[in-house]
């Protein structure tokens, strides 16, 4: 389940700068309407190196995996993936 405050690394790397993966933080939880193209956003921001949080945007929930492998136990290559839920907990 998506909430606000879960923080997720991005899986591409694309993403990974040379001091390690992108993260974002999830500011608005996903409502139950779809969006135009039919899929439900959420909203996000980016969390800096030194914490600040940048570039507010929204993305598709789709995008947001509670793990890093497939049902089929395959490494996830896109996306992203829950690094810590809401409360701090690993």
């Amino acid at each position: 389940m998506i909430e606000t405050g879960q923080i997720y690394r991005s899986l591409s790397n694309r993403h990974h700068p040379a001091d390690g993966p992108a993260r974002i933080r999830i500011t608005s939880a996903p409502l139950g309407a779809a969006d135009l193209d039919g899929m439900r956003k959420v909203q996000v921001v980016t969390i800096t190196r030194d914490g600040r949080e940048i570039r507010p945007r929204w993305i598709r929930a789709d995008r947001l995996h509670t793990t890093a492998t497939t049902l089929s136990g395959e490494p996830r290559r896109t996306g992203w993936v829950l690094e810590q839920p809401e409360g701090g907990e690993a």
